[in-house]
């Protein structure tokens, strides 16, 4: 337990460095389809890293739930053979939810009105997925620590006399 959420907190603290640039990257989404009401960049783990939404409780109670659907979604594109994880999309009564695979570690969740044009849903979120993966992906690699060098290995021959 406690590896876990060590874990998570040094994959909080990576994130912090790319959070300014995904955020700008939701809000330019945002102004693009005007019928988003919310918008948040995950880890796959469920921990948010940026959002643009009215409550931070609902983005967090949002991405736990991304991540409990994005397992399943997982298992269903593995087991029917569709290959990986791409997109989810939910419609509700009273609008959308849509997941989008951003990148190796993250995900795009969006809350739209029930009117959104879901093409130009699609269209969007694909684009912004891409530039958040990129930087998530990025910002990962970035602040990975250096292996450890290799110290070489001592020969075991006997000695000559």
């Amino acid at each position: 337990m406690r590896r876990a959420l060590r874990q998570r907190a040094e994959r909080r603290q990576l994130m912090t460095a790319a959070e300014a640039e995904v955020l700008g990257e939701l809000r330019r989404l945002r102004a693009r389809v005007p019928q988003l009401t919310g918008a948040l960049a995950a880890s796959a783990d469920g921990l948010v890293l940026a959002h643009d939404t009215a409550d931070h409780g609902v983005a967090e109670g949002v991405a736990a739930l991304t991540a409990a659907a994005l397992g399943v979604a997982v298992r269903l594109t593995d087991a029917t053979g569709q290959g990986g994880f791409r997109e989810l999309l939910l419609r509700g009564e009273d609008g959308y939810v849509a997941t989008y695979a951003a990148g190796g570690s993250a995900v795009l969740t969006l809350l739209a009105e029930p009117r959104v044009n879901v093409g130009r849903l699609h269209l969007e979120a694909r684009r912004s997925s891409a530039r958040i993966g990129a930087l998530v992906d990025g910002a990962l690699e970035r602040r990975a620590p250096a292996p450890l060098p290799v110290p070489p290995v001592p020969s075991h021959r006997p000695k000559e006399a």
